[in-house]
């Protein structure tokens, strides 16, 4: 179900225009220096240890909680105008 969605969004090329305003808005309200900063302190805890999957797995959920609400709505938002144009433009 979620495939159909996000191949239409690929296949006009919607998708990377949405991609790039997530990480725009995700810069401006400071989420990125957020990760950051939990990535920096999860590499001084653990030292040189620590893997890429292994800091990956370990930020991810608290990434994703950190988006804000309002940069959820916006693309959410964005992706249905897109699609809606998109199946407009198919029933003509």
């Amino acid at each position: 179900m979620k495939a159909a969605p996000h191949q239409r969004l690929v296949m006009v090329g919607d998708r990377d225009g949405l991609k790039e305003l997530l990480r725009r808005r995700l810069v401006e309200c400071g989420w990125r220096d957020q990760v950051k900063i939990i990535c920096k302190d999860l590499i001084k805890e653990n030292g040189h240890d620590i893997t890429y999957d292994i800091l990956l797995a370990t930020v991810t959920s608290t990434a994703r909680s950190l988006v804000p609400d309002s940069v959820k709505k916006e693309l959410l938002q964005k992706i249905k105008n897109q699609l809606l144009a998109q199946e407009e433009k198919l029933k003509m």
